[in-house]
């Protein structure tokens, strides 16, 4: 570095260049200190998290029924669903889906029978009933939405299949949904 004000050169650097490099490294570390516990804030409180996943007990859900439970504040519903739902969803043609995606998608591995989807429609955001509509799965009488038995919509407004949430099988008669 030079040892006065003025580089007699392009390439040297004068300590007021430093200065400026040094002070200005300074305001970011102080900047970044700052923001870390406005940024840690929004993070999600502990009773958020505690009901950020459940475990549901499925063993009382005889075969063609369906349960619902609460999730984050919305309706789970969770469907025991029988042969013959399984054959009527696995006949249907892929080309007669407003939202094609096969049965196999939606479901675990090994678990067919088994179908847990957030009952709040595609549409509008209601709840659907259960076994009702054309397709004895979900019908949302709001605006007319008609689902299957694996939460596909098949007639009415909705444009999207109901949301299948993140699960886990624990046992064979447990569940653990988020």
């Amino acid at each position: 570095m030079s040892e006065d004000n003025t580089p007699d050169k392009k390439d040297k650097t004068t300590r007021r260049d430093f200065a400026t490099l040094a002070a200005s490294g300074m305001t970011a570390v102080g900047a970044t200190c700052a923001a870390l516990p406005f940024i840690d804030s929004l993070n999600p409180s502990a009773d958020v998290l505690a009901m950020s996943s459940i475990e549901v007990d499925i063993s009382g859900v005889e075969p063609g029924q369906t349960m619902t439970v609460k999730w984050r504040g919305k309706p789970v519903f969770i469907t025991n669903r029988t042969e013959e739902d399984l054959q009527k969803i696995n006949a249907t043609p892929m080309d007669q889906l407003i939202d094609p995606q096969s049965d196999s998608e939606r479901v675990k591995e090994g678990h067919s029978k088994w179908l847990i989807t957030v009952g709040i429609c595609t549409h509008l955001g209601c709840v659907p009933l259960s076994d009702k509509g054309d397709f004895d799965g979900w019908f949302c009488p709001c605006h007319g939405s008609h689902y299957d038995k694996s939460g596909r919509i098949r007639k009415g407004p909705a444009p999207l299949n109901l949301e299948i949430p993140p699960y886990a099988f624990i046992s064979d008669t447990k569940i653990k949904i988020g």
